[in-house]
């Protein structure tokens, strides 16, 4: 579903990413790991067409982001660490922009909001400004509108920041019944417990290049993948 091929990006001279290449298959959640300044934002960026690679090319299920961009991204969402909403419309009126731009029409659309927003305990909030929203409420609301197009690839840097304990636990479960529905889920965290939990495979960059990657069981064995992602800051 996503192919990293070589992919390479530095700014002013200096990588940011150095030759990267990372193959998420359709039904796997698959975390991105690393100290800040590793690469993994420049790297998620690039995945949903946000930056363009020096070198290299990611293709999202056989589409390249890179020569055909509009094709590739109607097949993903992106979810930002810190997600940017147009703060002078209502939650509700947000997600039925979303909804119009993906031509998502009313019968489908009314399901899926209401899906989504009860799981989230977001309902109650959908007639508020999203200016008048918390930081956890807009994370809320940038997931909805993220699946309501029901996409085949999910982008996600650092999607449990904000959360509340029950959103996050509910956002886990969203997340796996996508990805056994076929789709793929690639996510940045700083929260390496859950990232145990939750994903098939993971990865760990270091100052811009991978240094392990694989299923959870290959990468961490019989200790926890908190003990390999200390271990492996400490070398070089």
């Amino acid at each position: 579903m996503l192919r990293i091929e070589h992919y390479t990006k530095s700014y002013g001279g200096k990588p940011a990413v150095n030759d990267l290449s990372l193959h998420i298959q359709k039904g796997e959640i698959y975390g991105f790991i690393g100290h800040n300044g590793a690469g993994k934002t420049t790297t998620l960026k690039a995945c949903c067409g946000l930056l363009t690679p020096d070198s290299g090319d990611i293709f999202i299920d056989g589409i390249s982001i890179v020569s055909n961009p509009l094709e590739a991204k109607r097949l993903l969402a992106y979810i930002p660490d810190n997600p940017d909403l147009y703060e002078f419309m209502t939650g509700r009126k947000y997600l039925d922009f979303i909804a119009d731009i993906y031509g998502i029409g009313a019968p489908e659309r009314e399901k899926l909001i209401a899906e989504y927003s009860q799981a989230l305990n977001l309902t109650s909030d959908l007639a508020t400004p999203v200016s008048e929203y918390s930081h956890g409420m807009k994370q809320k609301l940038a997931v909805i509108s993220a699946l309501i197009h029901s996409p085949r690839l999910v982008i996600m840097d650092e999607p449990f920041v904000g959360l509340d304990p029950v959103a996050s636990h509910e956002l886990k479960l969203l997340m796996r019944r996508m990805c056994d529905s076929g789709a793929a889920i690639f996510f940045s965290t700083h929260v390496l417990e859950t990232a145990e939990k939750l994903c098939d495979k993971v990865a760990i960059i270091k100052n811009g290049s991978l240094i392990v990657s694989g299923t959870m069981e290959e990468v961490k064995g019989s200790t926890s993948l908190e003990d390999v992602f200390l271990e492996l800051e400490g070398k070089g």
